[in-house]
């Protein structure tokens, strides 16, 4: 039995008990479709052995070990994975493009009573769709970024604002990276074609007739790119600016990044990095300030010498004004949970979309300028 979806939706919501992607682990980790469970029907040195067979044999021995060895991993899964499934077990299967492996697998959890159907077309017919929304059309969503400067608490409120009610999508979440010099996290950042898949993932489970909020960013976000139906709309989108002191900048930052204040090692190959940008008098300066410890100032200092100085040639060559602006007092948890309230109002407020939210109330806050609540 074969599934043949029509649209990238139709996958997501497939309604299977499980979906089970019987690629390579590397074809796996490379990219797969969110919720899916690997249980490989070729493994990687598998994979490259039966290819080798093909090309430097020939057909008809490629295909006799492969089928040996296929069976033997479906027999390897019955006894783990799939040994304590109910015979109701509805599972999906799938592989690259919806060929051989995926069908004998399929056909032998047919066989033992399992109503197991393949996807027909494979990884390649969900990644053609995810390939057609985030590059073939134009996303039919009204977007608002989240800009401002460093250390303003941009990432920590567009968090907040879920619980505001008001959507967001959190591009350095997918990313695993936060965007900046000292933006690397642990466990790295996922592939072009991953990142892909989890954004095309949370775009399709947003409101469409809502603003989606989404932090202020570059093209890049370490080494994944935003795709060009959200880049573009990003580029139309209106800005909220959020402004805060400079010390509440710096405290934020140091709040934010104590990974990496804590290991030295990093710091070391960062302060490589900036040694290309900056003079060796200046680099010198902010080591000695983290070897002493006070991080607060070391962070004052690389937002006026390096963030604030790097991130103004972009906003200069780009001559559109914010349509509000949102002042911070305080960047501490709690100014900033006593503000998402008013941040989300006026998200709201400053939306095409969010003025039909608004139509009916009577009372609403001006839009402009903002100071939360210390």
């Amino acid at each position: 039995m074969k599934f043949s979806p029509q649209s990238l939706g139709e996958i997501l919501k497939h309604g299977f008990d499980e979906i089970l992607d019987v690629r390579s682990p590397s074809e796996f980790a490379a990219d797969r479709v969110p919720g899916s469970l690997n249980l490989p029907a070729l493994d990687d040195n598998e994979r490259a052995l039966v290819g080798w067979t093909y090309k430097n044999v020939g057909r008809f021995d490629a295909q006799k070990m492969g089928a040996a060895i296929v069976a033997r991993n479906i027999a390897m899964h019955l006894e783990n994975h799939l040994a304590g499934k109910a015979g109701s077990y509805r599972p999906l299967v799938y592989c690259w493009r919806g060929g051989q492996r995926s069908e004998a697998f399929a056909t032998v959890l047919t066989q033992v009573g399992w109503n197991a159907t393949a996807l027909a077309g494979g990884y390649r017919i969900y990644r053609r769709f995810v390939v057609d929304l985030l590059y073939n059309r134009p996303l039919d969503a009204e977007i608002v970024l989240l800009d401002g400067n460093t250390g303003v608490s941009k990432t920590e409120l567009l968090r907040l604002l879920p619980g505001c009610g008001v959507q967001a999508v959190d591009l350095e979440d997918l990313a695993n990276h936060r965007g900046s010099l000292f933006g690397a996290r642990s466990g790295g950042q996922p592939s072009q074609k991953s990142f892909e898949s989890s954004l095309a993932s949370r775009l399709l489970s947003i409101d469409r007739a809502a603003p989606v909020v989404v932090e202020a960013e570059s093209s890049r976000i370490g080494k994944v790119s935003i795709p060009p139906s959200l880049w573009a709309a990003m580029q139309r989108a209106r800005r909220i600016e959020i402004q805060a002191p400079l010390k509440e900048r710096a405290r934020c930052l140091v709040r934010s990044f104590p990974d990496i204040i804590e290991d030295r090692s990093r710091v070391e190959g960062i302060f490589g990095k900036m040694s290309k940008l900056h003079s060796s008098a200046s680099v010198s300066y902010w080591n000695s300030l983290y070897d002493s410890g006070r991080y607060e100032l070391f962070a004052e200092e690389l937002i006026k010498n390096h963030y604030d100085l790097r991130y103004a040639k972009p906003k200069s060559r780009n001559d559109s004004r914010p349509s509000a602006v949102f002042r911070l007092n305080s960047t501490a948890p709690g100014a900033l949970a006593g503000a998402a309230p008013e941040l989300a109002r006026l998200i709201i407020e400053s939306s095409d979309s969010g003025r039909a939210i608004l139509a009916s109330e009577t009372t609403r806050p001006k839009a402009g300028e903002y100071d939360s609540m210390t």
